[in-house]
């Protein structure tokens, strides 16, 4: 499985260039090529300023009575990054890429550079893998795949820029573009087996996430508040069903967004939708077993007992799996712009704009340790890799944090 998602981390954009680059790079307009002119004074949502992200320093960090010690395991740099960009892992290989082109595999136990090459153009997501092929692609449509040992194997041209990171498995590599088309393509050759295809919403928040494929069928939301169930081989829909219905008079008010990965454990999918809610689902029917009125952009996670999503205030909760009653709710954090969670080992770690991991009891969620970083936010939701954290950050590097 890929991360963070990963998520949509469009407001960790503290020092855009520009108001037009800072909407460009968080809301898609469908048929549009420019912001109306009524838009400015129309009333948003309440939360859309946490979509957009804050101008303001984040709050300080909360104090602690640390419990646990986290440690950076390993750190390599690979360049600097921005959200649509998550390492893949792959057995003992870490694969991850830049905007710059670059691309790598690191030894997952030790970050150790095993190689380093470069895709001959700049990239705007990355990476997807199995073990006998890396994918990235770009922001003109090209797909390009490269072998485990970084050598170019085929390159192929979709509608539009790809945006999320390719999903590599069962010979299909799954690619969603920003114009909502989702293609399967052979990994043998890159040619076409089948594309999906919906009408967007005039409005949509920009989705880095892409999905996950499990027994034969790939996961994945939608804007609009949709969860599909694809065929993986053919693309046929299995089912869909909504997590969130868009409401409000204006377009801004109706976006529902599902801008996270799916999580999948045994016979349960759960996804979590912008000004929508959390809602879990029986993976083979997509019949609905609960939901919550959560609105998130960046993620959700879950263990034996719990779900754990970060909603879009930056408050943390744990929800109870079978039911969805909420566990506990940490709010300490709400000031520190926090992304989506990932497992740490016996604790849940969430990684603020400035790059601090903090870690949280996952039976009572009270803060009980924390590590500084690089000083920069996770460009997707961080990824559980053995006991470790791994997520790459918008500075540039590939971090691995356990604990001891």
């Amino acid at each position: 499985m890929k991360t963070s998602p990963p998520p949509v981390r469009v407001r960790r954009a503290s020092h855009p260039s520009g108001p037009i680059l800072a909407a460009a790079a968080t809301l898609l307009l469908a048929g549009c090529g420019s912001m109306p002119s009524w838009m400015p004074s129309m009333p948003p949502p309440p939360s859309l300023g946490w979509l957009f992200g804050s101008s303001k320093k984040p709050g300080p960090l909360p104090e602690i009575k640390a419990t646990v010690t986290a440690q950076i395991a390993w750190q390599a740099s690979i360049g600097k990054s921005r959200p649509g960009f998550a390492p893949a892992v792959v057995g003992d290989a870490v694969y991850a890429a830049s905007p710059d082109g670059t691309l790598a595999r690191l030894e997952a136990a030790t970050g150790r550079s095993v190689w380093r090459s470069t895709a001959g153009k700049p990239l705007s997501a990355g990476v997807g893998a199995d073990a006998t092929l890396v994918v990235v692609g770009s922001d003109k449509g090209d797909v390009l795949a490269f072998d485990a040992e970084g050598k170019p194997r085929w390159q192929v041209r979709v509608s539009s820029e790809v945006v999320s990171p390719p999903d590599v498995a069962e010979g299909i590599v799954a690619i969603w573009s920003g114009d909502g088309r989702i293609y399967g393509l052979s990994a043998a050759d890159g040619t076409r087996k089948w594309v999906y295809q919906r009408v967007n919403p005039p409005l949509t928040v920009r989705n880095y996430a892409g999905g996950i494929v499990s027994r034969g069928g790939l996961f994945t939301g939608t804007a609009g508040g949709k969860l599909l169930a694809l065929d993986h081989a053919s693309g046929n829909v299995g089912w869909e069903t909504s997590v969130a219905t868009p409401k409000g008079a204006t377009e801004l008010e109706r976006i529902t967004d599902i801008t996270s990965l799916p999580l999948l454990q045994e016979r349960q999918v759960c996804a979590v939708a912008y000004q929508g809610r959390i809602a879990c689902f029986e993976a083979n029917r997509g019949t609905l077993i609960w939901s919550r009125d959560i609105s998130s952009l960046e993620g959700l996670v879950g263990d034996s007992r719990h779900v754990y999503v970060t909603d879009d205030k930056g408050d943390v909760h744990a929800l109870d799996r079978a039911t969805g009653a909420s566990i506990w709710r940490q709010d300490k954090l709400a000031k520190r712009q926090v992304g989506g969670p990932v497992i740490v080992g016996d604790q849940l770690g969430v990684v603020d704009v400035e790059g601090y991991l903090h870690l949280l009891d996952r039976s009572e969620g009270t803060l009980v340790g924390r590590v500084a970083t690089d000083g920069s936010a996770a460009t997707a939701q961080p990824v559980a890799v053995g006991d470790r954290a791994l997520w790459q950050s918008q500075a540039g590097n590939v971090f691995a944090v356990g604990t001891r």
